[in-house]
């Protein structure tokens, strides 16, 4: 039975162990393709650098390929890390992608480097210094090129000539932050909150609502949450499916990359390192179980976030599972089934 609230899903890209980057690249174009035909609203991809746990440092490269292997579904990225790029830059690739794909895309911006300083500095193209902390004045650039908000000048002028036109990307704003949610409010944006990061976030929601300067973007505040879930059959299978992504966060808190590990070997390495176990799970959501467990958890989470949506991320280390998990999902939530990927 539907409840009304939309699904999506966010892609990181994982790397299983034992196979490739290549592979998981290959994983995230199938599992849009089952995206798509189970009925989900959209499908976001990542950027984090550094390679290892996940394989997606370029949103706007993996999301036409996406695009082009989909028939319905809204496909975007969640999201650019703006810091490491030109304003203009991002909005002429998201531009070629709006154009391609006409009311398709959508352009979530993030201010997180999305890994270590190591890979940020080498990221960076003036080495020289210490990038400026200015995120508020590049975003407000990027929507001027697809507003054409400029006052009059040599900006205004390429504002005029983006690829794509008429077509635009739609705007979100991400973060796990009040900051972002004051942005996101003053701006008039749409905004996703990522629970998966901070599940403290529902009074952030409501400074985001408060704050909403309504009229200037959009009519009223649109706000989705993201959070981190995992469904099986068994409540027994669902939680040793989720060892995977726990030992992997655990490594990954002690500056440690490594693909996502079978669970097994992770069933292993948590009895070893109990304390390390909590550690890691202490002030984190875990949304894992039967399909009709988690739905009431997603449904708990939408209703405290006040949110339409909720935006799904799942890692395992088998993407059978994977698939498996967000197929039952659907089913659960009673999703309307999509043509599929085009002919």
């Amino acid at each position: 039975m539907s409840s009304g609230l939309r699904l999506s899903v966010l892609d990181q890209t994982p790397v299983p162990e034992g196979t490739t980057a290549a592979q998981a690249l290959r994983n995230s174009i199938d599992l849009a393709r089952l995206a798509d035909r189970l009925g989900y609203h959209r499908y976001w991809v990542a950027e984090h650098h550094g390679g290892g746990l996940v394989a997606g440092p370029s949103p706007e490269v993996l999301i036409g390929p996406i695009a082009a292997a989909t028939a319905r579904i809204r496909v975007g990225s969640g999201g650019v890390m703006l810091p490491h790029y030109s304003p203009l830059k991002v909005a002429e690739s998201f531009g070629v992608l709006a154009g391609l794909f006409p009311g398709r895309v959508d352009l979530g911006i993030g201010r997180a480097a999305g890994t270590d300083p190591m890979t940020t500095y080498a990221l960076q193209r003036d080495r020289s210094q210490p990038p400026p902390d200015d995120f508020r004045e590049q975003l407000e650039e990027l929507l001027a090129y697809f507003e054409r908000t400029f006052p009059a000048g040599h900006l205004a002028r390429l504002a005029e000539t983006l690829p794509g036109e008429p077509e635009a990307p739609q705007p979100w704003l991400l973060g796990s932050s009040e900051q972002s949610a004051l942005w996101a409010g003053e701006l008039g944006l749409r905004y996703a909150f990522a629970d998966f990061i901070n599940p403290r976030g529902a009074p952030i929601a409501a400074t985001y609502r408060r704050g909403f300067v309504a009229g200037r973007r959009l009519a009223e505040p649109r706000l989705t949450v993201a959070v981190r879930a995992l469904v099986a059959p068994s409540e027994e299978e669902a939680s040793l499916l989720e060892t995977s992504w726990r030992m992997a966060f655990d490594l990954l808190r002690r500056g440690r990359l490594i693909a996502v590990p079978p669970p097994e070997q992770a069933q292993r390495y948590l009895e070893l390192h109990g304390e390390e176990r909590e550690g890691a799970a202490a002030g984190r959501r875990r949304l894992a179980g039967t399909p009709a467990q988690v739905r009431a958890d997603i449904e708990e989470v939408a209703a405290a976030y006040g949110a339409e949506e909720v935006v799904v991320v799942t890692i395992t280390h088998d993407h059978a599972a994977r698939r498996r998990s967000y197929e039952l999902l659907a089913e659960e939530f009673g999703l309307a089934p999509g043509p599929g990927e085009p002919g």
